[in-house]
């Protein structure tokens, strides 16, 4: 990280509680953060990560701790609200874009299963971000779970952790006129209108949708991301690299 990288998440971070005891800490706050960064950004196993980094039990050991403890997702929200703010927009948001992206996973498990309509075995990624794409939920299931069945789920977890969320848009795969059951429920349920946006008919090919590119964008780039990922993996070491 950038030192103005730095003073952005330093003051984000769980300040220690010296009144419990403990041994004083080897490596910092930075470093443990450069070392989690840097296995998710090339792929690598933890025990491959630079000498000049953190060792990996104890980057993983703090990696965990703060999955557990909820500090990455308190830092994640907190971003979330400075770039929301900084755009003049308010902290929380009233409107957000539900949509689902079936993806091919060879792990087995029972969160593994096949979606008949996009012919992928794999997991489900359902996901729901602000008017701006900024991520405010995210579910994996099972590729099997009909969008229906997943967007109770999703939308009821939005409920709980954003109640200013009164409007969401969302493809034509969540109602459609023979099961629109998820719209009056969300409506009676939750308080939120779920707004549909279908393509039309006769338009072949992609289509610029409203309110829906966003969360198409944000499936596009983190599909690149995994792409890269991937051939970072199969990628020989160069020397110097």
């Amino acid at each position: 990280m950038t030192d103005a990288m730095w003073a952005i998440l330093a003051p984000l971070m769980p300040v220690r509680d010296l009144r419990r005891g403990g041994r004083p800490r080897k490596w910092d706050d930075r470093l443990i953060l450069d070392s989690i960064f840097y296995v998710l950004r090339s792929g690598c196993a933890w025990r491959m990560m630079p000498r000049d980094l953190a060792p990996p039990d104890a980057a993983h050991r703090w990696f965990t701790a703060w999955r557990r403890n909820g500090t990455w997702d308190a830092i994640h929200d907190e971003l979330r609200r400075q770039v929301r703010v900084a755009a003049g927009r308010g902290p929380e948001p009233t409107a957000a874009v539900l949509d689902a992206q079936s993806i091919k996973s060879s792990e087995g498990g029972e969160c593994r299963g096949f979606d008949m309509g996009k012919k992928t075995t794999g997991r489900k990624r359902h996901l729901v971000v602000d008017t701006m794409g900024l991520i405010l939920v995210v579910m994996v299931t099972s590729a099997s779970v009909n969008d229906r069945p997943g967007g109770r789920r999703i939308l009821q977890r939005l409920a709980e952790a954003f109640a200013t969320v009164a409007l969401v848009w969302a493809d034509g795969g969540y109602a459609n006129s023979i099961d629109s059951s998820l719209l009056s429920w969300a409506k009676d349920k939750l308080g939120i209108l779920l707004e549909i946006v279908k393509r039309t008919d006769d338009v072949k090919g992609f289509k610029v949708l409203p309110r829906r590119w966003v969360v198409e964008r944000v499936r596009r780039e983190a599909l690149i991301d995994r792409v890269e990922v991937r051939d970072l993996r199969r990628r020989p070491v160069a020397a110097g690299w």
